[in-house]
């Protein structure tokens, strides 16, 4: 990952088939998790080197050479709606055939997260942040939203190149145990989520589809005081991930110490 001598020229030709990292927290996420990015650019790169400095200062050399810094104007030009940090990148999305391969690989290590039509964009980027964060296999989305979508990676802060995320028909699933959550499923306390299982959460306005229901093995809720009518996604996506790892899960409960070499980085994107 080297900086280019002509960023903008690069971003233009680059820019309708490569991922937008929007913030200085998704070029680092990026960074760390071994994206492929040509091109990085920022209107002050003394303030995001020493921005790395104070927060990440594991991938602070390599954001020294890929780091290119802009007039305000142009980078105003570049990105629609720039991030407060004016830090901004383009990177390779993952090859679909290798997410493909690490969704369908078993025994897998730790869940697959399924959002079956989803409907929110930025809910679909938290539950994405989520499951990198939990040590997810990857995210599945059914249905017309892309997982991709620029507002989809600005709310998962780069974090897609930690975890496998796809767009799959349900009859293309990876394999698996199917654990839906449904408010008349068996309450989650009582129930033991498998490093196989298949999570899935139906969408914000009208629940799992009949196709995903046909598709379930087991059916789940999780708590909830009577009279409240639904939790939002990436919050119902979080409990489930914490009952599977607090129970036993895989990897996720055993590396959980949320550091990177770094040191800890606990503020928000």
């Amino acid at each position: 990952m080297t900086a280019t001598h002509d960023p903008v020229r690069v971003w233009h030709r680059l820019a309708d088939t490569s991922v937008l990292l929007d913030g200085f927290h998704a070029l680092k996420h990026a960074v760390r998790f071994q994206a492929r990015i040509p091109v990085a650019v920022t209107i002050d790169r003394g303030a995001a080197l020493a921005l790395a400095e104070e927060l990440a200062t594991d991938v602070r050399d390599a954001l020294e050479k890929l780091l290119v810094e802009v007039p305000e104007a142009t980078f105003k030009a570049l990105v629609p709606r720039p991030h407060p940090t004016a830090v901004a990148a383009l990177a390779v999305r993952p090859a679909r055939a290798a997410n493909l391969e690490t969704l369908a690989r078993t025994p897998r290590p730790a869940p697959v997260v399924v959002l079956d039509n989803p409907r929110n964009l930025g809910n679909a980027g938290a539950v994405i942040r989520l499951a990198a964060g939990f040590g997810a296999t990857g995210v599945v989305t059914t249905g017309t939203l892309d997982p991709w979508h620029p507002t989809v990676v600005r709310g998962g802060a780069g974090l897609h190149f930690a975890t496998a995320v796809e767009r799959l028909a349900v009859a293309e699933l990876p394999p698996g145990p199917v654990f839906a959550l449904d408010p008349e499923g068996e309450d989650i306390r009582g129930v033991k989520l498998p490093d196989e299982a298949v999570l899935a959460f139906g969408s914000e306005r009208s629940g799992l589809s009949a196709e995903l229901r046909d598709r379930t093995d087991h059916l789940v809720s999780l708590p909830m005081r009577p009279q409240v009518s639904s939790y939002n996604l990436a919050t119902s996506v979080a409990m489930t991930l914490f009952h599977w790892s607090a129970t036993g899960g895989g990897a996720a409960s055993a590396e959980g110490s949320g550091t990177v070499p770094g040191g800890p980085d606990i503020r928000p994107a």
